[in-house]
């Protein structure tokens, strides 16, 4: 028996119903809530093997239920019924302006004279759907062509810097761990093993060039003894390492390139070094530190210009 909007349509758009509320109700995050609550994926399999099954026992008992009718009652029936949605009026009139598309019985109106073994070409127009779809990307591309190549709007270079920028507002708004908060005033040498490590690690790879892997120093100052040439104690290292050295433009400031909690971890494994005397250590340089509570920021000194330094110079 016909039914007013077919199953092929009814099951398919009450699934997706189910589905879209699902996705709306659930917070998963940034995946789809079947992905990642294997539970939802399951209801919605068992879902829509319902469904599938309630509109085949409908379809049986309909059938069923037509062949016990008497004739004169399924000529009644047949012309109480509603017709089908694919069969309405309008319907068929949309469709019809979609396509553009010929009935079989009037086939011969577009009839091409090829013949080809009796195979006979038909002389249909485009679907305008199509056509307008054709279209709308020839005014997309241009209007992208005037935006992005003649105007010079932003590229995906610029936009991917804007949202690095968003991000990293985002972030800055977000409450910062106490454990992250290091500056001149609160800093104090670490000794754990993890952080020595880390600022081990920087320094090799930042530091070594000018002072050696060992600290002994090389167009840099040795590190290992008790001479700074701008204050020793955590508190003048991290200062250096973070702001530069203003006796020498080659030690450069890293607060730019490390966190503050590297820049202690950095200057911790630098303390850490005195005493080693590697073979081959440069001279010392400076005058000697001895570390007080009452320690203020030493004043710069004056040193000869063309000494060079790097992070964790003295």
């Amino acid at each position: 028996m016909k039914k007013l909007i077919p199953s092929y349509v009814r099951v398919p758009l009450l699934f997706a119903v189910v589905f879209a509320a699902l996705e709306y109700f659930i917070d998963s995050g940034d995946r789809p809530a079947f992905i990642k609550f294997p539970m939802v994926a399951l209801f919605l399999g068992v879902f829509l093997f319902l469904l599938i099954a309630i509109e085949i026992v409908i379809d049986a008992v309909d059938k069923v239920t037509y062949h016990l009718l008497t004739d004169e009652q399924k000529k009644q029936l047949e012309e109480a019924q509603t017709v089908s949605f694919t069969e309405s009026k309008w319907y068929q009139n949309i469709v019809a302006k979609l396509t553009r598309s010929k009935e079989m019985e009037r086939e011969e109106d577009i009839m091409l004279e090829h013949d080809y073994d009796g195979i006979k070409e038909l002389d249909n127009v485009l679907p305008p759907w199509w056509v307008y779809l054709f279209y709308g990307t020839i005014i997309f591309a241009l209007v992208y062509l005037v935006r992005f190549h003649v105007m010079n709007e932003y590229d995906q270079e610029q936009e991917f810097k804007n949202e690095v920028a968003l991000a990293e507002l985002e972030k800055s708004k977000m409450p910062k761990d106490p454990a992250e908060e290091v500056s001149y005033e609160t800093v104090v040498a670490v000794t754990d093993a993890a952080s020595l490590a880390k600022g081990k690690e920087i320094f090799t790879n930042a530091c070594a060039a000018c002072h050696k892997a060992d600290g002994g120093g090389l167009v840099g100052p040795n590190l290992t003894d008790k001479h700074w040439i701008n204050g020793g104690g955590i508190k003048n290292v991290f200062k250096l390492i973070s702001e530069g050295s203003k006796n020498n433009p080659s030690m450069v400031a890293w607060k730019a390139n490390l966190s503050p909690k590297d820049i202690q971890s950095v200057a911790s494994y630098v303390l850490s070094l005195q005493g080693s005397n590697p073979p081959g250590g440069k001279p010392a340089e400076g005058e000697i530190w001895v570390e007080t509570a009452e320690a203020a920021p030493a004043a710069a000194a004056s040193v000869d210009s063309t000494k060079v330094e790097t992070p964790a110079g003295k």
